[in-house]
């Protein structure tokens, strides 16, 4: 615990604690938090799009654990030559640092479904851009008596259109 200047107190706990990149003993660390809520994505650019389904997805359960795409599993989804532009771990410390996630990990297939058949979510949660049936893993949470949610998008942020500004305004070579 943490005590603040105005005397109350904060649980704090380091982004290296946050991220376990071995799936085991992520399970053995979220075996006994429940509801236990799932999310994935690559989260390149952090923006304000995704703190917001961040944020909505704690809301879903009491713990968090945010499943990071690969360097490797980013090329194979077709992002773009130049994808990712930060490196999975730079990504995975940068989510462990929110307050809304609990624990980080990285996962190199094309979906998180063996990570999720491995640390058995209570909630599985994406953005509202999925149907239930394209959603990774949805059968193995629903098969469990788990819950499946899609987030709205209530701001219009990608990191492609960012990074598609940023380069819009660059100086030309």
């Amino acid at each position: 615990m943490t005590t603040r200047s105005d005397g109350s107190t904060a649980r704090f706990v380091s982004t290296e604690r946050k991220f376990i990149r071995d799936w085991a003993a992520l399970k053995d660390a979220t075996d006994n938090l429940h509801p236990l809520v799932f999310t994935n994505g690559v989260f390149d650019i952090l923006h304000r799009g995704h703190v917001h389904s961040l944020e909505a997805a704690r809301a879903e359960g009491a713990y968090l654990v945010v499943g990071v795409n690969s360097d490797a599993s980013v090329k194979r989804l077709g992002k773009g030559d130049d994808r990712p532009i930060q490196s999975e771990n730079d990504r995975a410390c940068i989510l462990a640092s929110l307050a809304c996630v609990d624990y980080v990990t990285i996962f190199d297939e094309d979906t998180p479904a063996k990570l999720i058949e491995a640390i058995t979510p209570d909630v599985l949660v994406k953005g509202g851009d999925y149907r239930l049936d394209q959603i990774a893993g949805a059968d193995t949470v629903l098969a469990r008596g788990g819950r499946v949610k899609t987030i709205d998008f209530e701001h219009s942020r990608s990191t492609t259109g960012i990074l598609g500004r940023i380069r819009e305004h660059a100086p030309k070579q």
